[in-house]
């Protein structure tokens, strides 16, 4: 059985870089079979850069101020992650929404965490909405980025219970425990070339399926 390379990654930060240290500490421990080529921020003072500095990572600054166009933004931002050969791009914390600048360039190999059970509560404060809808259960989310806010096609979730006590922090924190193992766990399988996107007709919406180990990884259809 032939040994995988590992997964080349690009991951885009704004703050401070939380589950950027989970894939990190997932890699070193041998739970993740990829490699962190680049970090990006468009922030110059995110933690999260200090994260990647600190385990050896190529750290860059992309400040979308310099640049009239999200997609001039993007582009700039492909540049960058093309020339560190990037495979997969995971979006951990990234405050932009992207265009198909960047999306075109990473056709269906662009991830996001998301603090809620999508489709419910996208955009920001998804917890202090959740809280403020009065819902019982939410969660995270890891799905495949299209072009609109928190609406592409959804990879894994996980469950988290809203406890009667819950304040926006409480519930913030217990979702980032499970966004840290669900985002690791969803890059792995990309890693081992499992996660299949297919859609029923061109420019339908992708509908995505994780294979058995050792399938090929698969094209978008």
């Amino acid at each position: 059985m032939s040994v995988l390379e590992p997964l080349a990654l690009g991951v885009l930060v704004s703050g401070s870089g939380t589950n950027l240290q989970a894939i990190i500490d997932a890699i070193a421990s041998g739970q993740l079979n990829a490699r962190v080529r680049v970090v990006i921020s468009n922030v110059p003072d995110a933690r999260a850069l200090e994260r990647a500095q600190r385990a050896g990572i190529t750290a860059v600054c992309v400040s979308h101020k310099l640049y009239p166009t999200r997609e001039s933004f993007d582009a700039a931002v492909v540049d960058v992650l093309l020339a560190h050969g990037v495979e997969c791009v995971v979006l951990a914390g990234f405050m932009r929404i992207v265009t198909p600048v960047l999306l075109d360039a990473f056709a269906d190999r662009v991830i996001n965490v998301h603090p809620a059970l999508l489709p419910a509560f996208p955009g920001v404060n998804a917890q202090a909405q959740a809280l403020a809808y009065g819902v019982r259960v939410t969660g995270c989310t890891v799905h495949l980025v299209d072009a609109g806010m928190d609406t592409g096609p959804i990879v894994a979730q996980a469950a988290v219970t809203v406890l009667d006590d819950d304040d926006e922090a409480s519930l913030r924190a217990r979702i980032l425990e499970q966004e840290h193992m669900l985002l690791v766990q969803v890059v792995q399988w990309f890693a081992e070339r499992r996660v299949l996107v297919t859609r029923d007709a061109p420019g339908a919406r992708a509908r995505v399926r994780v294979v058995a180990v050792g399938g090929a990884m698969p094209s978008s259809a």
